[in-house]
């Protein structure tokens, strides 16, 4: 059940979160993995799983669409970007353009599908000799009109790199990690050149607030009374107050009246993932991996990917990891190749 006051309404997240203003929606995933085994897959019994849709989460954990390694094999989307944050584990990307990435805990990826991009999502258990406890965010963000027809791209935001605020006193302490827009004089790295964040009038905005017990952070003030906010919380047992109302772990909170607010956390760590926008203001046609503004867009979309995969599949599985030994990085395919260490 929903409750409002003056300035904003606590809600039910569900699964996935629902969106704010340009955000179609975000997911969170929460996966307790044990050791790996020799081919980066679960070093458990995995054969009375429903492999290929395993998402029931049995010992608290999932395969998703993997059948060896968990994960999301090869996919194709259209019309919109995908936003991964990840805050435990490893991921494996892999493209229809040729790129290529392994990136971890504390590490984003930000995808313009464009006008049509197929991609894999594997989720490796590098470690053999300890568990490889996974924590992710998969936040999609809708295109304009005007840049659903652009070229794929995706840039990567290293964690060592990604602008972040500590504010309160030691043991009760906010940090917040700008993963896009401003926040107070913390400026985030650029998002794709064609994404709605990249126009400065979309005041497009996400970060993420790691709360001590005690903590207490003021959230700026959006600029424009078009932009819509949603603060996500989660965390065992967490409870915050936001604006005089208490926000408990699943809940979020939906802002209706644009200006500050005031987060209060209780006596456990909590976590807000912040959403904020403006709204596109066109129609959306939504169908499965596609987003577009109408119904005969969705159709064609289907009908290119049948007929061109979207460029192919350039690589020998429709699910391909790295070798475990490999370090953090980024294959941009067009000769540009980042490295950065291996962190847990």
């Amino acid at each position: 059940m929903a409750t409002t006051n003056r300035t904003g309404r606590v809600v039910e997240l569900g699964r996935p979160w629902p969106g704010v203003g340009p955000f179609l929606f975000a997911a969170y995933h929460l996966d307790k993995y044990p050791r790996g085994n020799a081919d980066l897959g679960p070093d458990a019994d995995i054969s009375g799983r429903p492999l290929g849709s395993d998402f029931g989460n049995p010992a608290g954990w999932s395969m998703y669409h993997g059948s060896g390694v968990p994960g999301f094999p090869a996919h194709p989307h259209r019309g919109f970007e995908t936003i991964t944050i990840v805050r435990q584990g490893v991921i494996d990307h892999a493209d229809s353009t040729g790129a290529s990435a392994r990136y971890g805990a504390g590490d984003v990826q930000w995808v313009t599908a464009g006008n049509g991009v197929s991609h894999s999502e594997m989720f490796p258990l590098v470690h053999t000799d300890a568990d490889n406890p996974f924590e992710i965010y998969q936040v999609w963000l809708n295109l304009p009109a005007r840049d659903k027809g652009a070229d794929p791209q995706f840039t990567m935001q290293w964690n060592e790199d990604i602008p972040a605020i500590v504010t309160g006193d030691p043991g009760s302490q906010a940090r917040i990690r700008v993963i896009a827009g401003e926040f107070d004089d913390a400026t985030a790295l650029a998002p794709p050149r064609r994404s709605w964040a990249a126009d400065p009038d979309s005041e497009v905005a996400i970060w993420m607030i790691d709360l001590e017990p005690g903590a207490t952070v003021e959230l700026p003030a959006p600029k424009s009374v078009d932009s819509r906010r949603m603060i996500y919380v989660h965390g065992d047992d967490a409870s915050v107050v936001i604006d005089g109302s208490t926000v408990t772990d699943g809940q979020g909170y939906s802002q209706l009246v644009p200006g500050t607010q005031t987060i209060r956390n209780a006596d456990r760590p909590a976590v807000a993932l912040v959403l904020q926008g403006v709204e596109i203001d066109e129609p959306v046609a939504q169908y499965g991996p596609f987003v577009m503004n109408t119904d005969a867009e969705i159709e064609q979309a289907f009908l290119d990917y049948r007929r061109t995969q979207f460029g192919g599949w350039p690589w020998n599985s429709d699910a391909p990891v790295h070798p475990r030994e490999a370090s953090r990085f980024a294959d941009h395919g067009d000769g540009r190749v980042e490295h950065r260490p291996l962190t847990k």
